[in-house]
Order: structure tokens, then sequence, then C-alpha cells
């Protein structure tokens, strides 16, 4: 691992979380070599940023020396005392590792003193998703022919139909369209690209949104940023939706058909994904569809439907046929 410049790595809004000469370094190498999302990288500014405050608070020196593997284990400790979770404090783990072994390997330390350290078991919850009604309900509860009702419509058909992240969506752009093919070209994490396939009521709904009444009466007379010029959905203003206007539209319709706070953008991704295996999908075409760099993540929506493990049984078992 080359050592890179110690400039303040992209953090947004919480850039001004200042860190130690390391910590700095790492972001600056995560950003540049490894490519982390700004997002990434704000969550390791702010995790380390409570890390090496916590550090000084106990009088450690900005260059964390002699830091031991009882003085990480005791942080673990205050993050639990703190009432973090169980996937909050994990995280917070996965940061403070990672800046010890970057030290290691750039030569700024000795050892590294959270190696053999195991974050806390964190409980595996089951995506909660919407049954097919449910979807039904919330895709027709989005009415009028208004440019924000039919964005409205094409942002929660599309959601659903691809089970694409929020962001994945917020950051479509026009020219990675191909309607014609019934394909949308996203990037995912790490900016890995994936071609995903578009059912008949979100390309409906796009067309919808593409025509005469939807985006077009949003452009405005000048865009404010260039890069809004093709973005696929717009806010009212006329600029790129954001992740929390998306989010936003997904929490409206929820509570306009009683989901309430049951409905997230993630929960559409869930029950896209188990909708695809109850209709029996292959897990490796969902594994690729939602983008998942591991099958093991794609397997928690095996465990989701009662009523396939019903069905499979079934249909299989020789004593459990009726009639």
């Amino acid at each position: 691992m080359g050592r890179v410049a110690a400039k303040p790595a992209p953090g947004g809004p919480k850039a001004h979380l200042a860190l130690s000469l390391p910590g700095e370094e790492l972001l600056s190498w995560l950003s540049v070599e490894r490519g982390r999302s700004t997002n990434t990288l704000i969550a390791y500014r702010r995790d380390l940023a409570a890390y090496e405050a916590w550090l000084r608070a106990r009088g450690e020196g900005p260059a964390m020396a002699g830091i031991t593997e009882a003085t990480v284990a005791e942080y673990v400790e205050h993050l639990g005392q703190a009432g973090l979770a169980p996937a909050s404090i994990a995280r917070a783990l996965v940061a403070v590792r990672s800046l010890h072994r970057f030290m290691v390997q750039e030569g700024d330390a000795g050892s590294d003193p959270s190696a053999d350290l195991s974050p806390p078991p964190v409980p595996q919850g089951l995506p909660k998703a919407l049954s097919e009604d449910e979807v039904t309900m919330l895709l027709s509860s989005v009415t009028g022919q208004g440019p924000g009702q039919l964005r409205d419509r094409a942002v929660l058909e599309l959601l659903y139909a691809t089970g694409m992240r929020i962001s994945e969506l917020t950051g479509l752009s026009l020219p990675d369209l191909a309607l014609e093919d019934q394909l949308v070209r996203v990037y995912g994490k790490g900016g890995k690209e994936r071609l995903v396939p578009v059912g008949r009521y979100a390309r409906e709904a796009i067309e919808a949104w593409l025509g005469p009444g939807g985006r077009p009466a949003l452009v405005p007379p000048r865009w404010a940023r260039r890069a809004d010029a093709d973005a696929l959905f717009l806010n009212m203003r006329g600029g790129r939706i954001s992740r929390q206007g998306a989010w936003g539209i997904v929490r409206h319709y929820g509570q306009k058909v009683g989901l309430g706070h049951r409905l997230t953008p993630h929960v559409l991704r869930h029950s896209c994904a188990t909708h695809l295996l109850d209709h029996g999908a292959d897990i490796r075409v969902v594994q690729e569809l939602l983008g998942h760099a591991s099958i093991a993540t794609t397997q928690v929506y095996t465990r989701v439907s009662p009523e396939r493990l019903r069905h499979a049984y079934d249909s299989a078992h020789p004593r459990a046929r009726t009639g």
C-alpha cells in the first residue's frame, strides 16, 4: 500500500471532523486508491473521529502510540455502554481496525492491536417485505397526471421493478435508459455497473414521466448545475432529485395507504427480491439483479417467505400431499 498525500479526503458536511495524520491518510487512500463513495467516507470519518476523541480524553497522543488490544476492547465496551446497537458497534470497529491495519502497512505502527478483536454478534434481522397486495395498493395510490404525480409513479414503479438502492435511483441519468431493450444501466457500490431489466409497468411509468406533461414541464430555463441536465428524475425546482427527496416520495405514499413507517426504499428492495424468489427466480439471478457482491447477502431473502417454504414442502414431500 503506497503512502498517499494527507490532504483531507472527501467528506461532505462531515469534513470538519478533523482526524489525526494517519486517519486523514487512510481516508485519502480509501478515496483515491479504493474508490470508496462519499457516503462511505463520511461514515468512516464520523467513526474514526469518535474513536480518536475517546483516545484523547484518555490522554492518548495524536500518534496513537502504545494502544493495546485491551484499549480497543475497552472502546468497544464503551460503545456498548453508550447504548449503540450491535450493528453500529460492528461498523465502528471496522473503521478502527482499518486504521490500525493501515498504520502497520504504512510502517507507522509495529502491530495491530485490533487484529484479534471480533465485533459483537449482530442479530440477523429478517427483511420486512410487503405482500404483493400491499405493493399493488401502494403503486395504485399515485393518482393524477401532473409532473409530480408522473414522477412519483415512475420512482415507485422503478424501485419495485428493479430492486435498486435509493442512491442508485437518484444517480440515474437519461443515457442510462435503454427502454427499447427494457433495460437500465445502474451504478452500484464502488462504481460497479450492472444492467437491470425493467418490466412493463415501470417502463410505461417512465415513458409517461418523460412525456410532455412530465419531466419536460420541470426543466428550468437554465440549469443550476450542468450535471442536472441529464438527470432522469428532477425535483419540482428542476434539479436532480436528492436521496432525501426520493425518500420523501416513498414515505408520503406509504403513509397515504396506511403502511406508515413500515415503508422505506429498502423495503421495496426487499420486496422485489422476495417476490422474485417466491415466483421461482434463481438466487444467482437475484444476486446479479440487486448488485450483491456475495451470494450470502442474497441468501437472507430465502428465509423470509413461509409461503415459499410451504409450497416447496407440499409439492416435494411424499407425506405432505392432501386430497
